[in-house]
């Protein structure tokens, strides 16, 4: 069904938006709230663009770009950011990659240790 990177959600500070993919319109309104307070307050703190996608794989990947020169992009900032993002919202980047195999490429419910 998927073949290439699809994006899930992105913010742009250049412009002030938010994008929520509408493939992803099932999601739960909690988790859509998170995804767009997590992406707008990473674009606050360190400006540039920043796309979540999810790779052929279904590995889910932070993408971050800026315009050229752009002196008020923090790129030493925006690394940071982003682990600290992998480190505290790791449960629900988890979740969101399950959710894509599952239900966009049709992997299998992985079994639950019990």
């Amino acid at each position: 069904m998927y073949d290439e990177k699809v994006v899930l959600c992105g913010a742009n500070a250049y412009e002030q938006k938010y994008y929520l993919n509408p493939d992803f319109d099932r999601l739960p309104e909690q988790i859509q709230n998170e995804l767009k307070i997590m992406c707008v307050l990473y674009t606050e703190d360190v400006g540039g663009i920043l796309t979540l996608v999810f790779e052929e794989d279904g590995e889910l990947c932070f993408e971050v770009t800026s315009e050229e020169f752009d002196p008020m992009f923090d790129e030493i900032g925006s690394r940071l950011k982003i682990k600290e993002l992998q480190r505290t919202k790791r449960e629900l980047l988890e979740g969101l990659q399950m959710y894509y195999r599952i239900f966009f490429l049709g992997e299998d419910i992985p079994e639950l240790d019990e």
